[in-house]
């Protein structure tokens, strides 16, 4: 007798987020067979693509009780991707022609365009019948019936003032980290004068104009604001600890943007002094200096956690293994070509649910996780590089 194939199992999730990884997950789950619940707490889809003018009230977003703005889209943004790369792979990121709004038909195009890709994919699987807009997540825990393995969601229907509190079989959390700001620790900063901000607050370069800006960071942020700044302000000067202490450059194309080591010190006659020996004085420093991994609605016992930006133990940076499969994170590598990347995890997190694909024991899992982190740790590679992928993601 030909052993009996298990069951496709369905299962009732929750997704966090409508950004670009809850969006496929979304799609990927349903198509599996399970019944989607997806909460997101703007208007509309597309995450951190949403463009706003508005920003937070503290301009270096550290104060908790803020009103928190979630995007982190400047005016000038540009995919630093080509479309090729950027589409789900069933729905690529082409020029669309049918479309009777202007498209930005280049091949680096604007945030609005991608946002207008991920509108385009939400409608063309109907994805927005398994959206609640305007509701936030207050809390996500186990259910209270302990290994019953199911997932006690409270949120809040802002503007209806609707309550909810459900019980779902799973939980996947797509909720993106482009919201929280990281910070440099700078010496000396509590009796320093000027402006001090994160680029998560920035949003066009008119502000800066005839002003004196230092900012920190040394990825794609820092290095689009200082050219876009560059245009009006008086001096922009880019300031990154991977820099030779004696770095001192002005960039090609520009008289008035410089690349230096990092900060050293800054005074309280508003002078900032880097590791170069270099001493001028600032107007504003902005913080490009990245976003922390944040879950406040999250509540786990201790099982997962968020340690100088690594998220653990997560096996493959996708499932807990304490509650695999019924907690699982979209979209936590970063230096990465994120649509396929979510589609992929999501295809994996729905075929497991369903029992299609197996899992290795919690225990094989952690063992894993372990090997990997004794691996970083012989590296010299720091906590806060967990999940950079780089060239890995192949």
């Amino acid at each position: 007798m030909a052993p009996s194939l298990s069951p496709i199992r369905s299962h009732h999730v929750a997704v966090i987020g409508a950004g670009a990884a809850g969006l496929v997950a979304a799609r990927e789950l349903r198509r599996e067979g399970h019944s989607v619940v997806v909460f997101e707490r703007q208007k509309q889809v597309g995450g951190t693509w949403i463009y706003t003018d508005h920003i937070e009230p503290d301009p270096l977003s550290v104060d908790p009780t803020r009103s928190v703005v979630h995007s982190s889209v400047y005016g000038s943004l540009r995919t630093n991707l080509p479309r090729e790369c950027m589409g789900y792979r069933d729905f690529p990121f082409v020029i669309r022609s049918d479309v009777s709004e202007s498209r930005d038909p280049r091949r680096f195009p604007s945030h609005g365009e991608v946002l207008a890709y991920l509108q385009d994919f939400a409608k063309e699987f109907a994805i927005e019948e398994m959206i609640r807009f305007d509701t936030a997540v207050v809390k996500v825990a186990p259910a209270a019936e302990e290994g019953s393995g199911k997932w006690r969601i409270e949120s809040t229907e802002k503007e209806k003032k609707v309550l909810r509190d459900e019980i779902y079989d799973a939980v996947v959390v797509c909720n993106g980290h482009y919201i929280e700001p990281r910070h440099a620790e700078i010496p000396g900063i509590s009796s320093w004068p000027g402006k001090e901000m994160h680029s998560h607050n920035y949003r066009i370069p008119e502000p800066f104009r005839d002003q004196v800006v230092v900012l920190i960071g040394n990825s794609a942020s820092a290095d689009d604001i200082s050219r876009d700044i560059a245009r009006v302000a008086k001096e922009v000067h880019v300031a990154c600890r991977s820099n030779a202490a004696d770095t001192y450059i002005e960039r090609p194309g520009y008289s008035n943007l410089w690349m230096h080591s990092m900060i050293e010190s800054v005074h309280e006659d508003g002078s900032v002094v880097f590791q170069n020996g270099k001493t001028i004085s600032v107007d504003v420093i902005m913080h490009c200096t990245g976003y922390k991994y944040h879950f406040p609605f999250l509540e786990t016992n201790g099982n997962v956690t968020v340690d100088d930006n690594r998220v653990g133990p997560l096996y493959k940076d996708v499932f807990s293994p304490a509650f695999a499969p019924w907690l699982s994170f979209v979209g936590i590598p970063w230096k990465v070509v994120p649509f396929p990347m979510f589609e992929l995890q999501s295809k994996w997190i729905a075929g497991v649910l369903s029992g299609r694909i197996p899992l290795p024991s919690k225990e094989d899992m952690m063992m894993e996780i372990k090997t990997l982190y004794s691996t970083l740790d012989a590296q010299g590679i720091a906590k806060r590089y967990t999940h950079q992928m780089g060239i890995s993601q192949v």
